[in-house]
């Protein structure tokens, strides 16, 4: 076993039983096993894998009420996402950066900005159904800027970034507009 595994997961697992209070009894952990309740009575096992280079473990981040999903962390050795558990079926789904709904909960958006491994992409997701659909995904300009985003409104996306190097300078700003057609549009630069 990794002995980074078990120093990271000795120091993380005692936060992540502060975060089951939220959530019980629809999440527990066993060890290397994390199971999450859903529908039906049944439930979803997911797995640490504690060996070599490949390894992998899972942090249970909360329930997400709005997407009716579990939010679960994935940390490997050289990369981080995290995988939405459906309630309705235990569908998983994969994303780079935590959702943050607008203010209607409908929809969701998501960055993936880093350098390693090279991410740089904003989507905007809602639940349809048995599954997500992905509305639009829009690249950003992670390899020399580092971007947050805001909702101004439902159908209004702001993102900015700052310039990695020199953070006093200005960086890229452009906002992301949903037209009537359903269609996410760019503005700015």
């Amino acid at each position: 076993m990794d002995t980074e595994y078990e120093r990271d997961s000795a120091a993380d697992w005692p936060m992540e039983t502060q975060r089951f209070k939220n959530s019980q009894p629809l999440v527990s952990r066993d060890g290397r096993l994390l199971r999450l309740a859903i529908d039906g009575g049944k439930a979803v096992e997911l797995i640490d894998c504690p060996y070599g280079d490949d390894s992998f473990r899972y942090l249970y981040e909360r329930y997400d009420q709005a997407g009716a999903f579990h939010v679960v962390r994935r940390i490997a050795r050289d990369d981080l996402s995290y995988r939405l558990v459906l309630m309705r079926d235990g569908t998983v789904a994969t994303v780079y950066g935590l959702p943050i709904w607008a203010s209607e909960k409908t929809r969701f958006l998501t960055i993936a900005c880093s350098l390693e491994p090279p991410r740089g992409a904003l989507a905007i997701q809602a639940p349809a159904g048995e599954s997500l659909a992905t509305e639009a995904e829009f690249p950003l300009p992670c390899e020399r800027e580092s971007c947050s985003a805001r909702w101004d409104h439902q159908t209004w996306i702001s993102v900015s970034c700052v310039p990695r190097d020199e953070p006093a300078k200005r960086g890229s700003e452009f906002v992301l507009v949903r037209g009537n057609n359903g269609a996410w549009n760019k503005f700015g630069r």
